[in-house]
């Protein structure tokens, strides 16, 4: 019962009974209009309706400023044997606030955050921020059309951004979410990237864990900002044309105090079992996937981000640890499911269920895998036996690639399979093509880095990787600071090296990255199929003596298809033949090796043309040193 001086009042509720037997049942997947703080009206008394998921709780009060945090004052009361407990209290918008819960397994009170708080303290507070959303969104555009921009046969481009590095101030300090928006929204689309991708913005305590330990699942972190001003960056990019993915963590949480962990005193939301719910690599715990109240709170996390966010799309961390019950394990470390095999069964079902909600409410936006084992069907729909993704990560690409771009051209030749084995499997999912913030920290060295050779041969074999990268089938990602050619690693503690396009080399493989993206969103044969095997035919595959590979990317009905000869060394190969299916003339419309872009300016002739032998048809092409070519059938003289 509560105190005799709370200052609670119990008629007041936003829970209906139907709420909390889907909850219970694991099939509420709007809790965010529901847990939480909620600021309305009670009697004509502004206050704020607060709803809390603690089951095994013997008492929880709301503490914060507003009552000098006296565990006294306010106390909830639960709502049946639902596990939540509840009440209306006079605390008014902007209000921190934290919920301490007594428990009948700990001798001391838990002092917690809200796992459903849309707003936060900013760290190194930990406290809960009541927060009553109030921008006025002016995405309608957008909104009305994402659709056509975010499509398998759309050509999607992502910028991967970590906010707090890429640009700050001169003192080193973090710039808003306000003050980065016509910043980022320029740049990128002056370089004619489609799409952003922000490493987590949830909060997190620990800055250097990226995001990727999240504490306030609900809440952006109040490192740049509150929410509305989160909501003015995602709304600026919309109506400038740039779509917006969040990377969203439903793999591991930490375990820090006043976060979910031990919520209530038992394993509420991460699970029991430890050879299940901790994650020994990242020294995390793991949800209970299979808990019906915690799939009813990661699926309205996953539609919250999308709903009241606006976002496009969710990157999905960490898919590959949810599927596997021996992910990251020793053999003693993990137990077999009920059929004897590996695969974490409740994590499957919660991700289908996960996947089928997305696509159900919001079937503009896609869910992205990054998920790097062989699991069948990730990127297909569930109702087909998939996992329901829109999209995955092509993780065996992006490792083949950089052993291969790692080696000195002399010896290339005895790895052009890394180049030609994606063939097999290219179509097998919906891809993406990452080269994300993963391949360029911890010793890994910066793309430019992992360059053989001198400058010259490290800059043209980058443009020649970039060149292969947007000519493959498959939508594209580069981490920010491998456009311009970073030389270190990226360090999520200053931000980006920008001083380097005062140097030619670096504005200039800019320029060839801006010019790659705008060939990508031009030309259909590069994007319309991407995920199609119609949209791609080898031309030379196994020239492994040469280290050349020449392909054709084709559009819809195969029409305006484009070539596209790739020469892995630094010898130029005059007169490379190759056959084509039908007589042609061929114009080149780009080159890495161009001198705009930084390259030697090889003389190339700007038409090619076929010429007949053997009944075939046969190019005979000019290939540049480290040099990639596109070209493009000539329709007019």
């Amino acid at each position: 019962m509560p105190h005799k001086h709370s200052l609670v009042y119990y008629d007041f509720t936003l829970l209906s009974d139907t709420d909390l037997h889907l909850f219970n049942e694991g099939t509420h997947y709007q809790l965010y209009n529901k847990l939480g703080a909620h600021t309305t009206v009670r009697l004509g008394e502004p206050g704020c309706f607060f709803a809390v998921w603690a089951p095994d709780a013997t008492e929880v009060s709301v503490i914060g400023d507003f009552n000098q945090w006296n565990p006294d004052s306010h106390r909830l009361q639960p709502r049946g044997d639902s596990g939540i407990w509840e009440g209306f209290i006079p605390a008014a918008a902007g209000t921190l606030y934290k919920y301490q819960i007594t428990s009948r397994h700990n001798k001391l009170p838990l002092i917690k955050a809200d796992p459903v708080a849309f707003a936060a303290e900013s760290p190194p507070g930990t406290a809960s921020r009541v927060w009553d959303f109030g921008y006025q969104w002016q995405d309608h555009d957008w909104m009305s059309c994402r659709g056509t921009k975010n499509g398998l046969n759309s050509p999607i481009s992502i910028y991967e951004v970590h906010l707090g590095s890429w640009r700050r101030r001169q003192d080193g300090s973090f710039l808003s979410y306000r003050e980065i928006g016509p910043l980022l929204t320029d740049y990128v689309k002056s370089n004619n990237f489609s799409h952003v991708e922000f490493m987590p913005l949830m909060e997190h305590p620990f800055y250097g864990s990226w995001g990727y330990q999240i504490s306030g699942y609900f809440a952006p972190t109040a490192r740049y900002g509150n929410p509305d001003d989160l909501m003015y960056l995602i709304d600026y990019l919309h109506r400038s044309g740039v779509g917006v993915i969040l990377d969203w963590v439903p793999s591991h949480f930490p375990n820090d105090s006043h976060g979910l962990a031990g919520f209530d005193g038992t394993h509420l939301y991460e699970h029991a079992d430890r050879r299940q719910g901790f994650h020994p690599e990242w020294k995390s715990c793991i949800f209970n996937y299979g808990r019906h109240e915690v799939q009813a709170f990661l699926i309205s996390n996953a539609l919250f981000w999308l709903d009241i966010y606006h976002a496009d799309g969710l990157r999905v961390d960490g898919v590959a640890s949810m599927l596997y019950l021996d992910y990251a394990r020793q053999p003693s470390q993990w137990e077999p499911n009920k059929y004897g095999g590996r695969e974490n069964l409740a994590a499957v079902d919660f991700i289908k269920k996960l996947n089928t909600e997305i696509y159900r409410r919001f079937p503009d936006t896609h869910s992205i895998a990054e998920e790097s084992t062989a699991w069948p069907m990730v990127s297909r729909p569930v109702h087909l036996g998939g996992l329901g993704f829109g999209f995955k990560w092509d993780m065996g690409w992006m490792h083949d690639t950089l052993s291969y771009f790692n080696q000195d051209p002399i010896n290339r030749g005895y790895h052009h399979g890394k180049l030609t084995f994606r063939g097999l499997y290219a179509f097998s999912e919906n891809y993406v093509l990452p080269l994300s913030h993963d391949e360029v920290v911890h010793g890994k060295a910066s793309l430019l880095a992992k360059m053989p050779g001198d400058d010259w041969q490290k800059f043209a074999n980058l443009r020649l990787l970039f060149t292969y990268m947007f000519a493959a089938p498959g939508k594209k990602l580069l981490f920010m600071g491998g456009e311009f050619g970073q030389w270190h690693e990226w360090q999520h503690d200053e931000e980006l090296n920008w001083g380097l396009l005062d140097f030619a080399r670096h504005h200039q493989l800019l320029k060839l990255v801006a010019e790659l993206n705008r060939l990508y969103s031009e030309y259909p044969a590069l994007y319309q199929l991407d995920t199609a095997p119609e949209g791609f035919k080898w031309l030379v595959p196994d020239d492994s003596v040469s280290s050349v590979i020449i392909f054709m990317r084709l559009g819809q009905a195969s029409e305006n298809p484009l070539i596209v000869a790739l020469n892995m060394t630094p010898v130029t190969r005059q007169g490379y033949r190759a056959t084509l299916p039908e007589a042609g003339r061929w114009q080149v419309i780009f080159s890495s090796d161009a001198v705009c872009y930084g390259g030697s300016g090889m003389p190339v002739p700007e038409i090619f043309n076929t010429f007949p032998e053997h009944e075939t048809q046969i190019l005979s092409l000019d290939l540049p040193p480290l040099g990639g070519l596109i070209l493009a059938p000539v329709t007019s003289d």
